[in-house]
């Protein structure tokens, strides 16, 4: 398997990784190269700011379009601040959660809103 390095600095051009744009630039990226069986590591190195936001869009929409057996075996990250680390399982876990029962969590959204 062929082995695809992105510098996440690269990507947003600069230290910060904050937007939904750069997230979802980043997400077709990483879909390209998983489409195409690469191992593809997210290098981390020169970034001093991470968001939810960024990751929700980059790597959230992963656990849409693969299982979590394909993305532990494909895609890895290096250079990560431990509090980003912390960051990103907690996006995935929450990612698993909601592409795991998508349909029947946001009938449960619609109908909490509905009730107000």
């Amino acid at each position: 398997m062929e082995r695809k390095t992105i510098n996440i600095f690269d990507v947003v051009g600069g230290k910060a990784a904050v937007s939904t744009e750069d997230g979802d630039r980043l997400f077709e990226t990483i879909s390209a190269f998983l489409g195409k069986d690469f191992e593809v590591v997210l290098d981390f190195v020169n970034i001093e700011t991470l968001t939810s936001t960024f990751l929700n869009a980059a790597i959230g929409q992963l656990y849409n379009k693969y299982d979590s057996p394909f993305l532990r075996k494909h895609l890895s990250t290096s250079n990560l601040q431990p509090e980003d680390k912390e960051l990103m399982v907690k996006i995935i876990e929450r990612a698993k959660e909601y592409f795991k029962d998508k349909e029947n969590l946001e009938k449960d959204i619609r109908e909490a809103f509905d009730d107000e």
